[in-house]
């Protein structure tokens, strides 16, 4: 009797125990929702990421500057009428026509002109204003909007002997004045070989 006592004794504490965990064990309703916390402070900046594809970026500016090919140029003298009929001839000047030669380029940027003295296969090249000391001959230029006006005082025309070969052609460079390329890289503009290699010039 007293063993069927513990028996049932026993088997009511399972029975028991296994409704309350049974109980515990449902999910009630959700509560309220609780107040937002506080922002956390602000995480370290992160290292620079590496470069997207495409290359290195390439040197500013070249792509606004503009340049002739090399141009066929005719001086005429410079006269002027004395009393008598006589005329004297004080130089002689060539007219350039560079259509974008523009008031804001002649304002705020800049222009180079180059002559080159001998062949385009054996090409001798000087930027211009030019005095050669030996001789005393002098080349200098003026410029307006749309147009370069060379001075010398001696005829140095473009010339082509018989076999086609010219010689004393001239090219001008426009640089606007927002471009930062007439210091890039420490180009010399009155070395034309410079400028050459810079711009990609073909001659």
């Amino acid at each position: 009797m007293k063993q069927l006592m513990y028996s049932l004794t026993f088997l009511l504490l399972i029975t028991a125990a296994v409704t309350s965990i049974t109980s515990c064990s449902k999910k009630g309703d959700p509560g309220p929702a609780g107040q937002q916390g506080q922002k956390g402070d602000k995480g370290d900046k992160g290292d620079t990421g590496a470069g997207g594809p495409g290359g290195s970026k390439g040197d500013p500016g070249t792509a606004n500057v503009i340049y002739s090919d090399w141009l066929d140029v005719a001086y005429k003298p410079d006269t002027v009428h004395r009393a008598g009929g006589t005329i004297d001839t004080l130089g002689y000047y060539a007219i350039i026509t560079a259509p974008k030669l523009t008031t804001s380029i002649l304002n705020s940027g800049e222009l180079k002109v180059y002559v080159n003295q001998n062949s385009a296969a054996d090409p001798v090249i000087t930027s211009l204003p030019y005095t050669d000391l030996r001789s005393g001959l002098y080349i200098s230029y003026v410029a307006y909007q749309q147009a370069i006006q060379l001075e010398s005082n001696g005829d140095i025309s473009t010339v082509q002997n018989n076999a086609g070969v010219k010689r004393r052609q001239y090219r001008y460079i426009l640089i606007p004045g927002g471009v930062a390329a007439r210091k890039t890289n420490g180009v010399n503009w009155n070395n034309y070989n410079e400028v050459k290699a810079y711009l990609g010039l073909k001659d």
